[in-house]
């Protein structure tokens, strides 16, 4: 073959190589076209099953039993506005849910524009109700206004019941889609409304209810609603059980119950409430002689996580009163100031306000932003408060004298703190000695294990994978933070290492963005002892790392009760109930059992392969799902009142089948 044929050929090739590839390039180009055919509308309930978490937050358990409280904000409105004193929550033995309330019952007649009852057309389109306009609702709960329609698009089926008029009506509805119009059928004397709905499996990862998820939510309702009756019925099988809520004292009787087993400094919780014709002002507040504070706010019975007005009104008139009151009694001199931080220690405190446009903000839309709800609060606590502190010199002069103390220990506790500060270890690469650190800088694909004294520790330094395991090991008991203030907290060598360890800092200077680890572990013996150093941990991490828990960076391993040996093989068993499930199957002839009672009893590769390998270890993520239920627990198991621990042992007794003494 001549240069010349070759040229040619490749010439050939060349071109045929360029024509495929403008080929291509028109194909893809069709592929890919846009234009209006493109344009997806999504009817009715579609867009709630095809983006459920925009809706409901997630499709975990949380966003499970969000459609019970969709449901129960309706009720709630009823409630508001003067209609409805009782509300019924049952979860049927089919694992279905029903709530009941006895106000007006949703309108059942035709609606004029959508040519259907009103009934449907609330369960079936979003944005449907008494809530938009109109004189349905003065204030209503709820973030979006969607709470039925959302339910029943995510509900295998959803029934409606209706008494209203002396009428009964019915609606089934399967996937939201309606099986017979509304219908009437008999006559009756009951009023309101009952839905009940069975969530659809297309949908969630889990049908089960949790029956205290439920009650810690519906007793919150109650207290935020004075008298309202919330009964809570559970009729699954093995199940059964009920709670009715009503707090004729409201969030008075909610500060007491959160303040249960601490010594107060006023006789009786302080109350103050202020009514508009757009707003309605509630506030209750205690002191107590701990040394944290509990101050949890409501818009329309929402909890406003993120505070917002509302919360900044309570705080400045807070903090403005006690210094003017600290003046005239000759208390404070001259220059002498307290601060937001010294006047909230030991503080318990309920603001709820209700209004009639609430405007929300922040990340997860639980932020209050109505600018008028700050002078208003300021104005109600500011009016009140210092003619009760007038009034009671004694009371007054009591609760300065406590704030003038916070100051003092905030003071000793200042320069303790810059101890542990992220810039003092970056400066000085002042890790903690014992820590053995990883060689990989990407907090998210690190871990520190929190480990159960040296001689634990050094085996799981042996046993660890360099490069993303670090391990931090801790003597003995670390302080209980509950009862201690922050300048003797940050005195504790093991505090003190975690906090250097971890980098973000504490309290108001936490930093997520410089945490070291995603995953911090807690690896404690599988004992009561190793059970008692995981909670004064989670008590640390809770009251001064929260967002650790909020966040779920918190874990707990898993370490193995028992080592079964049969033909030289090793089988482990993390609980009794596997461990009799494998000696059914293998009988007990030339076996040989191992009870752990500690880390130490096993050697590095023991440890890695049950308790540190991510291909065969058991993590327990530590998730903080109720502030204020954690508060308390937190309070009671760990706080100054021995009765208190006494009657909760008393009362969980029997759920312990065997202790390790």
């Amino acid at each position: 073959m001549t240069e010349k044929d070759l040229n040619l050929i490749t010439s050939k090739h060349v071109q045929q190589t360029v024509e495929e590839a403008d080929l291509a390039e028109q194909n893809l180009k069709k592929v890919v076209k846009y234009d209006e055919s493109d344009i997806q509308v999504l009817e009715g309930l579609e867009p709630v099953r095809k983006r459920p978490g925009m809706y409901i937050g997630s499709t975990d358990a949380r966003g499970l039993h969000h459609l019970v409280y969709e449901i129960v904000d309706n009720s709630i409105d009823e409630a508001l506005a003067g209609f409805c004193d009782k509300i019924d929550i049952k979860i049927q033995i089919d694992g279905s849910v029903s709530v009941a309330d006895n106000g007006r019952g949703i309108p059942t007649g035709i609606h004029k524009t959508e040519k259907k009852s009103a009934v449907e057309v609330v369960l079936t389109k979003l944005h449907a109700g008494g809530k938009f306009g109109g004189n349905g609702y003065k204030i209503s709960g709820g973030l979006h206004g969607v709470g039925l329609s959302v339910v029943n698009a995510l509900s295998e089926w959803l029934k409606v019941e209706v008494f209203q008029n002396n009428a009964y009506f019915h609606q089934i509805y399967k996937r939201g889609v309606p099986q017979y119009p509304l219908t009437a059928d008999g006559s009756t004397t009951e009023r309101g409304t009952r839905v009940s709905f069975y969530p659809d499996i297309q949908i969630f990862e889990t049908l089960e209810f949790d029956y205290e998820t439920l009650r810690t939510r519906l007793r919150e309702i109650a207290f935020l609603n004075k008298g309202l009756v919330i009964n809570l019925i559970d009729e699954r099988a093995g199940q059964q059980k009920s709670d009715s809520f009503q707090y004729k004292g409201g969030i008075m009787e909610f500060v007491d119950f959160l303040n249960q087993g601490r010594v107060n400094i006023f006789p009786s919780t302080l109350y103050f409430r202020n009514i508009t014709e757009k707003n309605e002002v509630e506030i209750a507040f205690q002191y107590n002689d701990g040394y944290n504070d509990v101050i949890n706010s409501y818009a329309n019975n929402i909890n406003t996580e993120e505070g917002g007005t509302h919360l900044i009104g309570f705080k400045n008139a807070l903090t403005r009163v006690i210094n003017d009151s600290g003046k005239k009694l000759n208390i404070l001199k001259d220059e002498q100031k307290l601060t937001g931080d010294d006047v909230r220690e030991g503080l318990t405190a309920i603001i709820s306000v209700k209004l009639f446009d609430p405007q929300f903000e922040g990340q997860t839309k639980t932020k209050l932003g109505n600018s008028e709800m700050r002078t208003i609060v300021e104005n109600v606590l500011t009016e009140n408060f210092s003619t009760y502190l007038e009034e009671h010199p004694k009371e007054c002069r009591d609760l300065i004298e406590k704030c003038l103390l916070a100051q003092t220990a905030r003071d000793a506790a200042r320069n303790a703190r810059e101890l542990t500060r992220r810039k003092s270890i970056l400066e000085n690469t002042t890790l903690p000695g014992k820590l053995a650190d990883c060689s990989d800088r990407d907090p998210a694909l690190t871990e520190i294990y929190l480990v159960e004294g040296d001689s634990a520790g050094g085996t799981a330094k042996q046993g660890r994978d360099r490069r993303f395991q670090a391990i931090l090991p801790l003597r003995g008991k670390i302080l209980n933070v509950e009862k201690a203030r922050l300048a003797h907290i940050l005195d504790n060598n093991e505090i003190r290492a975690m906090i250097t360890a971890f980098g973000c800092g504490i309290s108001e200077e936490f930093d997520e963005s410089k945490l070291r680890y995603h995953k911090i572990i807690s690896m404690t013996d599988a004992d009561v002892d190793g059970s008692h150093i995981r909670i004064l941990m989670l008590t640390f991490f809770y009251r001064f790392m929260r967002p650790l828990l909020e966040k779920g960076y918190i874990y707990a391993a898993q370490p193995p009760l028992y080592k079964v040996e049969k033909n030289k093989i090793n089988n482990y068993f993390y609980n009794d109930k596997d461990l009799a499930t494998y000696l059914d199957e293998v009988g007990h002839k030339g076996i040989e059992i191992q009870r752990y009672k500690g880390l130490g009893e096993m050697d590095a590769q023991q440890l890695w392969d049950t308790t540190m390998s991510p291909e065969h270890r058991t993590l327990i993520q530590i998730t903080l799902e109720d502030a204020l239920e954690a508060d308390k627990v937190f309070d009671m198991l760990m706080g100054e009142r021995p009765e208190l621990r006494r009657e909760f042992i008393e009362q969980n007794a029997k759920l312990v089948k065997e202790l390790d003494v």
